[in-house]
């Protein structure tokens, strides 16, 4: 058994169930802000929507590397952070809840994507 395999014990498998669960809730914030973002309506919020969609998309291709251990979950750990990062930037530009609550989702899978890429 890898030290990286997912069981119930162990400093590592917490964490990679914890970038896992982070990475959904991330996706999840993103599609909705996405959503919320297309409904307002306003052409200045085009770049909000499309960082959010790419970052949920990136989060959701983690998951299911990081659940079989595979050994390109850390490069792609990697952009998911930067993606992240760059979407929590965008979304921190308005003053809007659903949009500041996506941004603190990108910043935790940011940080939890970087300690899984090492």
């Amino acid at each position: 058994m890898s030290t990286t395999e997912t069981t119930n014990s162990g400093l590592v498998d917490q964490q990679l169930m914890d970038c896992i669960r982070s990475c959904a809730e991330c996706a999840a914030a993103c599609e909705a802000c996405a959503k919320h973002c297309a409904n307002a309506g306003d052409q200045a919020m085009a770049e909000c929507i499309q960082r959010c969609l790419d970052c949920a998309t990136v989060c959701l291709a983690c998951i299911p590397l990081l659940a079989r251990d595979s050994e390109s979950y850390k490069e792609l750990c990697r952009v998911c952070a930067d993606l992240c990062d760059r979407c929590a930037a965008e979304c921190e530009r308005y003053d809007d809840a659903r949009m500041r609550a996506c941004a603190e989702a990108c910043r935790r899978t940011a940080q939890m994507c970087r300690q899984m890429a090492g």
